[in-house]
């Protein structure tokens, strides 16, 4: 590495950097309100559908031929740009209480831990152990709140999207030195054409609606697919560009926190106690995870 990229990975930071930070928060921490009501509004697979293909608009130019990654490529867009969005949209679909859904959606931390143990043998000691318990136990501890009653099947389909979240981030390993916009292009390729099926086969009459959708409607999944995809993965892409991994994934972890308060203000669901105590648990383990793995990467 020159002594530019050396410089440009240790820089301080800066009120731009701040600035970025906190917009990648709240893009992140407002996605969720932005999909569940796109979701109601319209209906799960057909807003899903509608988010790629906005995303494949946005992103297209870049969308081109990497020799030697598309088996990757390909793979990452079927999962990350359908299965992923299927589960997710359902979800929240399914719930009322979308906090507790933010919460559960935290699992992909530890479960990408675990695939990595599995899948390449790597090596982890009693923090991150640590945190993945606590992870686990504070989304267990949801199945006993008052408030999140009935919520099993939205916390189900939760944990199977970050399930897939993490195989994804396993995936994307093997994608490292590929533009950002490519790899994000070819996500909206296949999720555009894995939800276009699966929507028309399921949801015929809310396909045959989308060109009556109102500007408003509309904007929540572009908000969705611009803002949170995008921009997001974007201020998180240059921010990597200015500093190490290590100063910078642990500054991802407000966006739960902002997703559980602003959903619950919005829609006007309670943040019980228990809630709080297992919302807590989790966010700790998945803090402690995390960081310790950003670390590791960056010792590396």
């Amino acid at each position: 590495m020159d002594a530019a990229a050396t410089s440009s990975k240790t820089a301080p930071f800066g009120p731009r950097d701040i600035l970025v930070v906190a917009a990648m928060n709240v893009l992140w921490g407002l996605n969720i309100i932005a999909v569940k009501v796109s979701v109601d509004a319209i209906s799960p697979l057909t807003a899903a559908f509608l988010r790629q293909v906005i995303v494949l608009i946005v992103c297209g130019s870049a969308l081109r031929i990497v020799p030697g990654r598309m088996r990757a490529l390909t793979a990452l867009g079927l999962l990350s740009g359908g299965a992923f969005y299927i589960a997710v949209n359902l979800s929240l679909a399914a719930a009322d209480n979308v906090g507790a859904l933010a919460i559960a959606g935290q699992l992909g931390v530890p479960f990408s831990m675990i695939l990595a143990i599995i899948v390449f043998r790597e090596r982890i000691h009693w923090p991150r152990m640590t945190g993945i318990a606590l992870s686990l136990l504070g989304v267990a501890i949801l199945v006993f709140d008052p408030a999140a009653a009935g919520e099993g099947l939205g916390l189900a389909l939760t944990a199977l999207a970050s399930l897939i979240w993490a195989i994804c981030s396993l995936i994307q390993r093997k994608l490292i030195g590929v533009r950002v916009l490519t790899i994000y292009a070819w996500i909206g390729f296949w999720g555009t054409i894995t939800l276009g099926f699966v929507a028309w086969w399921r949801e015929p009459l809310a396909m045959a609606a989308i060109p009556s959708l109102r500007i408003g409607t509309l904007s929540w999944v572009a908000f969705s697919a611009i803002g949170s995809t995008v921009a997001g993965q974007g201020a998180m892409s240059w921010l990597l560009q200015r500093h190490s991994v290590g100063v910078v994934t642990p500054l991802t972890l407000a966006a739960p926190v902002i997703s559980v308060f602003t959903a619950s203000w919005y829609f006007g669901t309670p943040v019980s106690g228990i809630m709080l105590l297992g919302g807590t648990m989790a966010m700790l383990g998945v803090a402690i995870v995390t960081i310790r793995t950003a670390r590791a990467a960056a010792a590396a």
